[in-house]
């Protein structure tokens, strides 16, 4: 009895296997990442985002105002440093791609990009303890930045792979962006396409057209897209989108990484829940 009992369990596991392997292949990869923006108030990330495919975090920077998330790099340290062992062992952030000096100000990143390539470099040489794969300089391009192409000399020598995020103020269109950045941006810096949905700049489908036309005249491998995850709030700031509006962006973004901005401050743990009962309807 004992034997018989032995091989009908073996059997019934051969049998039952490929079925769970056949469901986990068939999960639904929402999205490639999550963007997580370092402050005080958000200095210790905790998701459940690999829930919904994640597994590379962006994080916006190391340094922002002159203040460092990681030590030893010359600069006066957050008031709350992050656990970067943990959040390196994190399911969705085995791989990180890191954000270099920033700040909070765009105006003042513009101004000081120079400076900020300096406390840059110290950042590469102290970066945190997890999987890089990719840095980002964290001074946001668009084409009402009129001496944007001034910044291809600090690109020249910041370390690879390199990524820069650029949006579309100006409305100026995919294809005349996409000539814009191929005119001055260095042929091996990757771009972070800002959707523009969480202003209301722009539809899902407006800004996967922008995606591809951005694609076609820099390389398909060159272009990944941030999904803005948070919308404008009555009497001020921003909430968090609901499951309902982030869903067109999902959809629409097919095909290329798709990252979730940001995270810690706007993709909750029922945030994920809600997506992931939402596909599962559908």
């Amino acid at each position: 009895m004992s034997s018989l009992f032995s091989a009908l369990v073996i059997a019934c596991c051969l049998v039952l296997a490929p079925a769970s392997a056949q469901a986990d292949a068939s999960r639904v990869r929402l999205v490639d990442g999550i963007v997580w923006q370092p402050d005080n108030a958000h200095a210790d990330p905790r998701g459940d985002w690999d829930k919904l495919g994640a597994h590379e975090l962006i994080v916006q920077w190391t340094a922002v105002d002159g203040i460092a998330f990681v030590p030893g790099a010359g600069m006066r340290t957050a008031a709350r440093m992050p656990d970067w062992e943990r959040i390196g062992q994190e399911p969705w952030a085995r791989d990180v791609i890191v954000g270099l000096a920033g700040r909070f100000d765009e105006a003042a990143a513009r101004a000081n990009a120079a400076q900020l390539f300096v406390e840059s470099m110290r950042l590469v040489e102290v970066h945190p303890p997890v999987h890089v794969t990719g840095y980002y300089f964290p001074v946001e391009i668009d084409p009402t930045w009129q001496n944007a192409g001034a910044l291809r000399a600090l690109l020249d020598g910041l370390p690879r792979p390199l990524w820069i995020s650029v949006y579309d103020r100006a409305n100026v269109g995919g294809a005349a962006l996409a000539q814009w950045l191929d005119e001055w941006l260095p042929r091996d810096v990757g771009v972070l396409l800002q959707d523009g949905c969480g202003v209301y700049a722009r539809e899902p489908r407006v800004a996967r057209e922008y995606a591809d036309q951005i694609a076609a005249k820099l390389g398909r491998h060159r272009v990944r897209i941030i999904a803005e995850a948070f919308r404008p709030q009555v009497g001020g700031g921003f909430r968090s989108a609901t499951v309902d509006e982030l869903r067109p962006q999902i959809d629409a973004y097919r095909g290329y990484k798709t990252y979730l901005f940001d995270g810690p401050h706007y993709v909750s743990a029922d945030i994920v829940q809600g997506l992931l009962d939402a596909y599962r309807r559908h």
